[in-house]
């Protein structure tokens, strides 16, 4: 038999795990034809039919399901042998690759990763921002050893990986000098008389506190919304209006954006994920990020 094809052993690994070529093919970002063809190889090449259908899913045949216990193995192998190369194993210069969802605030994404590069042993840290779906796909295919993000795995994913909570923290507003002590008195009741720049609709911060300003009938005036919450900080900072931003890192935010604190409001909380693709967290650059970032934010 001619050599076996990876790629084709990966695709056929991924399309078992969800369930279906349309499920599969968003997880890859590949399109329906491209991954049935890839599938179509694979079976001529092994000579054996892998999938059968059953309504709407396909499931493995009985030779299926050996073609996939292998294909598990080969890849965890291949996991292990990148580790070694990039010195897990062997104590020397340990590689991490991080996705950082485009979310989560940079000031924190800083705070999180920093215990790694605290590490006696040398860390080659590499980040990578993107979408959250984007991120938790490239983790399914082992390109990334860490996902950070502000929320869990949705419901339903077919991506087979971990949450692991960094801490959770509430949120504080800020402004510049002038408008902060204009608002400061009553707030939270200020905000409703307030220039107010928020993140975009949809972020998980964004619902929580659409849902505070209902519980307290506050009628917000919105003058900006912004997808990248370093521009919202900068526009923050120079005097266009008050924002929300996490109270673990209150002093960097005043320090950097020469603000000041209007009010905190820890009913509002904003959740932190370290995601991974196993179910504890080996790579000691990874267990430090979560052992520091459980101290810092349990008083928070």
């Amino acid at each position: 038999m001619e050599r076996l094809n990876f790629q084709h052993l990966l695709y056929f690994s991924v399309v078992a795990r969800e369930g279906g070529l349309a499920a599969a093919g968003r997880a890859l970002h590949l399109s329906h034809p491209t991954l049935s063809a890839q599938i179509h190889a694979l079976e001529d090449q092994l000579g054996e039919k892998l999938f059968e259908r059953s309504g709407r899913r396909l499931v493995l045949t009985e030779m299926g399901r050996v073609v996939l216990r292998y294909a598990e193995e080969i890849f965890s192998l291949g996991h292990e042998l990148v580790d070694a190369i990039k010195g897990r194993a062997s104590g020397h210069t340990i590689r991490l690759e991080v996705g950082i969802s485009d979310v989560v605030p940079k000031i924190v994404v800083r705070r999180l990763l920093q215990p790694a590069l605290a590490l006696e042993t040398p860390v080659h840290l590499v980040c990578r921002e993107d979408r959250f779906d984007r991120l938790l796909a490239e983790l399914s295919l082992h390109t990334l050893d860490l996902v950070i993000a502000d929320a869990p795995i949705p419901p339903g994913s077919g991506v087979r990986a971990y949450n692991h909570l960094l801490g959770e923290t509430g949120v504080t507003f800020f402004a510049q000098r002038t408008l902060a002590r204009k608002l400061r008195k009553d707030f939270p009741l200020s905000l409703g008389h307030a220039p107010l720049l928020l993140p975009a609709e949809g972020s998980v911060l964004r619902r929580a506190l659409n849902a505070y300003f209902d519980r307290h009938r506050i009628h917000v005036h919105i003058v900006a919304e912004f997808e990248d919450s370093a521009l919202l900080k900068v526009f923050g900072g120079d005097g266009l209006g008050i924002f929300p931003a996490p109270t673990i890192v209150e002093e960097e935010i005043q320090r950097q954006y020469r603000v000041e604190i209007v009010g905190r409001v820890p009913d509002v909380q904003e959740r932190f994920y370290a995601i991974s693709a196993e179910r504890r967290l080996k790579n000691p650059a990874s267990v430090a990020i979560s052992n520091s970032a459980r101290s810092h934010f349990g008083s928070t």
